[in-house]
């Protein structure tokens, strides 16, 4: 019988993988904290209309990549593949509406059943913050700057560039999909078949379209930023002064957009070159007709996402190093009883213990070398008579004879 495989796209964390992504997660946690974000869970899958009403059902998302599927009350659910949209239904359904501004931190696995590559995997992990209920450009560059902080913190804002563009207000949106659509319409031929049904119902989309003959039409399509209203101009200029005055580096992208007609104003990505051409790390915009379009009061909101495994990779496998234990090695099977009751206490005044389940002192000692322990504790029958254990410094070599009672502190210096 051939031995069970994961699931194609699918990855076990083992504990060094594992510690890096938890890093990650922590940090993007300690910082959306200092921004004044709680931490919102929620379920990880959903009414498939929480997803197919918000991203679109002509979206590669909803017509290609979501794990729909039908539960045994017949209610189509769908595992999310992103949380921005469950986090605007907690905030219906919770009656969040009375509470704004409200600030959302989240954390947790997201599906989508696409082509496994570097980074992109078919369950992967976000982090994310939403902020609903302010509407102006000040909470954009908080948002932002958020980001920016969280990118700095895990050392890497000096492999990214901020990009940045609008995506103006309805109006200008409207003036601009009509120029879009006028330009489209002369390349039908040259058009995918994809691109085409999205020309009545979603036509900004066509602009992230993967297919090569779209890209050349698109190549010369006429550009949002042409279209912008004063009002439109003014919010992002707003948004750029302040991101100015935080120091945070931007770049204007006039090809960064987003398909969907509750998306406005700010559009942002902040983009790598050493991941190949999967660069985009973090990126979110403004979406002030989400709420509305999902059953809730109009309510404006603005937010981002990060792929876990991505800021993870790019970070470096020497990123996080594992804690180094404390062995404790008893010399025979007469005093296992008491070493096990000594790494008990240990344990329980915060030193991190390995112990050791059986073999010789020789065997023991081996195994604290393979974990790379920084002591080793020798627990002898004699030297407990004594009242004491033997304390060896693993780096270097050096031997001290310890009181039990005064073993806390000497132990301080190898935590």
């Amino acid at each position: 019988m051939a031995a069970l495989q994961p699931v194609r796209g699918t990855h076990d964390y083992l504990p060094d993988d594992s510690r890096a992504h938890r890093a990650v997660e922590d940090t993007a946690r300690e910082v959306a904290e200092r921004f004044g974000f709680g931490e919102i869970i929620t379920p990880i899958f959903e009414f498939t209309d929480v997803f197919a009403r918000t991203l679109g059902d002509t979206s590669d998302i909803v017509t290609k990549e979501m794990y729909t599927f039908e539960d045994r009350s017949g209610d189509r659910l769908t595992l999310r593949p992103e949380n921005t949209a469950g986090v605007a239904r907690a905030f219906i359904s919770g009656g969040l509406a009375q509470s704004v501004p409200v600030k959302l931190f989240y954390r947790g696995p997201m599906f989508r059943h696409e082509r496994p590559q570097k980074g992109r995997l078919r369950q992967f992990h976000q982090v994310g913050v939403e902020l609903l209920g302010v509407e102006g450009p000040l909470g954009d560059v908080d948002v932002i700057s958020l980001g920016y902080q969280l990118l700095d913190a895990l050392g890497l804002t000096g492999r990214s560039i901020l990009h940045l563009n609008s995506l103006g207000d309805p109006e200008s949106r409207q003036v601009y999909r009509e120029a879009l659509v006028a330009y489209l319409s002369g390349h039908k031929d040259k058009l995918s078949e994809d691109s085409l049904t999205r020309m009545d119902r979603n036509p900004l989309r066509i602009l992230d379209s993967k297919d090569e003959g779209d890209r050349e039409v698109v190549a010369g399509a006429p550009l949002l930023s042409d279209h912008l209203n004063a009002t439109s101009r003014d919010f992002m200029e707003r948004v750029t002064g302040g991101l100015t005055d935080l120091g945070i580096a931007f770049e204007y992208d006039p090809k960064l957009v987003r398909g969907l007609d509750y998306y406005c104003h700010t559009a942002f990505e902040f983009v790598t070159t050493d991941l190949g051409s999967q660069g985009t790390i973090l990126a979110g915009g403004r979406y002030d007709g989400l709420v509305k379009q999902m059953g809730g009061p109009p309510t404006p909101g603005i937010g981002w996402a990060a792929g876990v495994e991505r800021l993870a990779m790019l970070r470096g496998e020497d990123a996080v190093t594992a804690p180094r234990a404390i062995a404790m090695i008893p010399t025979g099977a007469d005093v296992e009883s008491e070493a096990l009751k000594l790494a008990d206490r240990l344990r329980r005044a915060g030193f991190t213990l390995d112990l050791g389940y059986s073999g010789n002192m020789g065997k023991r000692m081996k195994r604290a070398n393979k974990i790379n322990a920084r002591a080793a504790i020798i627990v002898g029958s004699d030297e407990l008579a004594q009242g004491t254990v033997a304390v060896r410094d693993l780096d270097s070599g050096d031997q001290e004879t310890v009181a039990l009672s005064a073993l806390e502190a000497v132990l301080v210096r190898f935590r």
